[in-house]
C-alpha cells in the first residue's frame, strides 16, 4: 500500500491482540479457585467459560438498553455467573477476594512481541487503543507491562462497545480524523468487520494460541484485510517501521 494510503493513527483492539488473557486469567483462577476449595475444577474450563460471557454479552449490549457500565463491573458479575453455572454461590464467598480475581484482567500479561512491536509502530504512527476495557483497567495493564500507548481510549470515551458503530465512528471523531485515516489493529475477525463497516483501514494479527491452540470463533469472518501479519513485529516492518 502506497504511502499516501497509510493510516494515520493505529488503534488496537488489546484483549487477545496485545494481551493474552487466557493463559493469564487461567493461572490466576487456577489459585482462587484452590482458595475457596474447588480445585476440582478445571481453571482453564472456568477461563473459557468466563470469556465466553463476554463475547456474547458485548454483541448483545447495545440491544439492551442499559445505561453505559464499564467492563470491570460487566466482568465481575460476569465472573458471579460463571461461578453460578459451576455450582459455587459467590454469596458464600469474601467480597474483596471477589473484587481481585475480577480484577485479574488488569493483570494480563503481554504476547512476547507486543512490547517491542509497539514501540516500533509508535516511531511512525500514533497508537491508541480502541478497547472495551475501561480506562482504570488500561492504564494498570499498559503500567505493569509496558505498553507505550500514545492515549488510553475505547469504550468509556465513545460510551459504547464494540462491536457498535458508535465505538469506531465515535473514536475517529475524537481523534479529529475521518474513518478511513484510522486502522483498526486486532485478532479477532468480527472486529475488523466491524471496523471495516464503519469505513476504518484493517490490520489482521494472528494469534493462534488464544484460544489455546483451537480454532477462534470468528474464524469464519475472515476477510482480506489491507495488512495480515504473524505479530506486531512483523506488522511494524509490513508498515515500514
Amino acid at each position: 500500500m502506497a504511502g499516501s494510503d497509510l493510516p494515520k493513527v493505529l488503534a488496537f483492539d488489546v484483549f487477545g491482540t496485545v494481551v493474552d488473557w487466557r493463559t493469564s486469567i487461567t493461572a490466576e483462577s487456577a489459585d482462587f479457585l484452590a482458595r475457596i476449595g474447588r480445585a476440582d475444577l478445571d481453571p482453564a474450563t472456568f477461563t473459557d467459560n468466563w470469556r465466553r460471557r463476554y463475547l456474547t454479552g458485548m454483541a448483545a449490549y447495545a440491544k439492551s438498553g442499559r445505561d453505559f457500565t464499564i467492563l470491570d463491573v460487566l466482568h465481575r458479575e460476569m465472573l458471579d455467573e460463571t461461578l453460578t453455572d459451576a455450582g459455587v454461590d459467590p454469596a458464600t464467598l469474601d467480597d474483596a477476594l471477589l473484587q481481585h480475581w475480577t480484577f485479574a484482567w488488569r493483570r494480563l500479561a503481554p504476547w512476547p512481541d507486543s512490547v517491542e512491536g509497539l514501540t516500533r509502530l509508535k516511531g511512525r504512527f500514533p497508537i491508541v487503543t480502541l478497547s472495551n476495557g475501561n480506562i482504570a483497567l488500561m492504564l494498570e495493564m499498559a503500567r505493569r507491562d509496558g505498553l507505550p500507548w500514545d492515549a488510553i481510549m475505547g469504550a468509556e470515551v465513545t460510551r459504547a462497545y464494540k462491536p457498535d458503530p458508535r465505538a469506531y465512528l465515535g473514536t475517529a471523531k475524537i481523534l479529529g480524523l475521518s474513518p478511513q485515516e484510522v486502522c483498526l489493529v486486532a485478532a479477532h475477525h468480527s472486529d475488523l468487520a466491524a471496523a471495516r463497516a464503519c469505513g476504518l483501514k484493517t490490520a489482521f494479527v494472528s494469534r493462534p494460541m488464544e484460544y489455546g491452540g483451537r480454532p477462534a470463533p470468528d474464524a469464519k469472518l475472515a476477510q482480506d484485510w489491507e495488512w495480515s501479519a504473524d505479530s506486531l513485529i512483523d506488522l511494524a516492518e509490513k508498515l515500514g517501521c
